[in-house]
């Protein structure tokens, strides 16, 4: 039998900001129908940044105009993170 030593080690968790992590993403969601997917691109994520946001809000002002009373919106964000030894 072979013996091995395990000891406790530290992790630490932060947001991924390494060059080939994915990217940042947020989809808007209709909280009264919950509409976010359909052939019209309304659900496609949106990529973090400036152009992401006024994407995502775009979407929602497109949705609320045809739907006047759809008023309550969910903001999905996903964003990838790093587990690493310290």
């Amino acid at each position: 039998m072979t013996k091995s030593r395990i000891h406790e080690v530290t992790w630490h968790l932060s947001p991924d900001r390494e060059p080939d992590a994915e990217p940042i993403t947020r989809q808007m969601v209709c909280v009264v129908c919950e509409e976010d997917a359909g052939p019209d691109a309304s659900s496609e994520p949106y990529e973090d940044g400036e152009d992401g946001v006024l994407a995502a809000q775009s979407w929602v002002f497109g949705h609320t105009a045809r739907h006047p009373c759809h008023h309550t919106y969910r903001e999905l964000i996903v964003r990838p993170w790093r587990a690493v030894m310290t």
